[in-house]
């Protein structure tokens, strides 16, 4: 494997966990934006990965691209405080369906796999310079 497709396959991989960051971020932030039951409000945003070849002559180094943001089909979450404005004939108000616990997970696990993208490129970078030295010598 060229040590240019390491670079194209980790800038991949660093571009998608920006997007599941960013997701995650949009998510957190209005997970407590409350909407009448009735209306349509938040739902948590889901991103979808797809491989792909990173290179025509060699198929077999797979990157990974955003394939689309999709909402998170589940139910939004009801609470019930009779006395909120938006609140329901029964007294539950609707909130959006965004798990905080999960999406500090999974901003975890983003923020890991983004890091050790960076350091793969860093490795990777030094093998180069290390490389070119011993060919000047």
């Amino acid at each position: 494997m060229s040590l240019s497709n390491v670079f194209h396959i980790a800038a991949s991989a660093l571009t998608a966990q920006s997007m599941r960051l960013n997701a995650v971020a949009s998510n957190l932030a209005n997970a407590d934006s409350a909407h009448a039951s009735t209306g349509e409000g938040y739902k948590a945003k889901l991103v979808v990965f797809q491989a792909v070849a990173m290179n025509q002559a060699a198929p077999w180094a797979q990157g990974v691209r955003m394939k689309e943001v999709i909402e998170d089909p589940a139910p939004p979450r009801m609470v019930y405080d009779p006395k909120h404005p938006l609140a329901d004939a029964k007294g539950y108000v609707a909130y959006p369906n965004v798990d905080p616990v999960e999406e500090m997970v999974n901003m975890i696990s983003a923020s890991r796999s983004y890091q050790t993208n960076a350091e793969v490129m860093s490795t990777t970078k030094s093998l180069m310079q290390r490389t070119l030295a011993i060919a000047q010598t």
